[in-house]
């Protein structure tokens, strides 16, 4: 018997090691955890063309939203490992749908393989005119003043976090409206259905400029050039935020080595060239790439911050 298997596995190993050099041979699918017209959807389709040009085949955007990017997580992690299906993955289903579930999903750190960080979002607060703040000390002072009348949004991980983190530092007591991305919860605070986001830019820019939503600060580091107006939470003395919001493209576990590395370095290579960089800029995307071991470290240090922060704010749920 042993004798008969031999072959065949020599046979196997020989049309995988080829299928690996021919890659890529046909469209690539790629996955993404959130409605169309967020920030990763719109930064996402910005990557798509030159990277698809790098790989000589079309890549097809595939919009999967919902349960915290775990439909789009689970999607992939089940899909054959041959390069074909990979995932525009970010901190919401890989760190915090893990972190909140007493039993995720799937193990992010085993069930993928991890190629290349494509960036980090910009977050920001914003807020309906018909709230009377123009700063985020008016906002929490309104709020205070208003107990549970005021509707806040979530369209993912890093605004479920930050919020909770605020109401819980500052002692606020808000309603929490979910959606499965930022591009829903933006069209209700613009029709104003709820009054308080933290959020990623995305279509929202336009109307802050309009002057249909106000945008109260940041969450980045520095003052973004997209919003300079917008103060940073260190200016305005809270503390910045421990986490991380990024995406980075992944596959199923068990990915070739082969297609890893020439997946990282188009994905390096794109992610270098000005154009990309202006493109995703415009959503308060910052553009950077990786290799897959330095992907994979900074995936486990988020994963564990976000595992220690939803046990401090009481956010792991059934």
């Amino acid at each position: 018997m042993k004798k008969l298997l031999w072959p065949l596995v020599v046979l196997c190993v020989f049309h995988s090691a080829e299928a690996a050099a021919q890659y890529p041979s046909k469209p690539i699918r790629l996955v993404v955890p959130f409605p169309p017209a967020g920030a990763a959807d719109l930064a996402a389709r910005v990557v798509v063309n030159p990277l698809s040009q790098g790989l000589g085949q079309p890549i097809i955007v595939d919009n999967k939203g919902g349960a915290d990017g775990a439909i789009a997580g689970v999607e992939v992690m089940r899909a054959a490992p041959d390069g074909y299906t990979l995932l525009f993955g970010t901190n919401t289903g890989l760190c915090a749908a893990p972190a909140m579930r007493r039993t995720p999903p799937y193990d992010p750190l085993a069930d993928f393989t991890p190629v290349s960080l494509v960036g980090k979002f910009g977050f920001f607060v914003f807020t309906h005119p018909s709230i009377p703040a123009t700063t985020l000390k008016e906002l929490i002072d309104y709020v205070r003043q208003n107990p549970g009348k005021v509707n806040y949004g979530t369209g993912n991980s890093t605004s479920i976090f930050t919020t909770a983190s605020l109401a819980q530092n500052e002692h606020l007591d808000m309603q929490h409206i979910p959606y499965k991305g930022d591009a829903p919860a933006s069209a209700d605070l613009l029709a104003g259905r709820i009054q308080f986001l933290i959020g990623t830019p995305g279509t929202t820019l336009q109307h802050v400029k309009e002057g249909k939503v106000r945008v109260l600060a940041t969450l980045l580091r520095n003052r973004s050039p997209l919003i300079p107006e917008a103060p940073t939470f260190q200016e305005l003395g809270l503390r910045p935020i421990s986490v991380q919001p990024y995406a980075g493209l992944y596959g199923p576990r068990g990915l070739p080595r082969e297609i890893v590395e020439r997946l990282a370095q188009e994905v390096q290579a794109v992610m270098a060239k000005p154009e990309v960089k202006e493109g995703v800029a415009r959503y308060a995307f910052e553009a950077q790439s990786s290799t897959p071991a330095e992907l994979a470290a900074f995936h486990r240090e988020q994963l564990e911050i976000w595992k220690r922060s939803a046990r401090e704010l009481n956010l792991v749920t059934d």
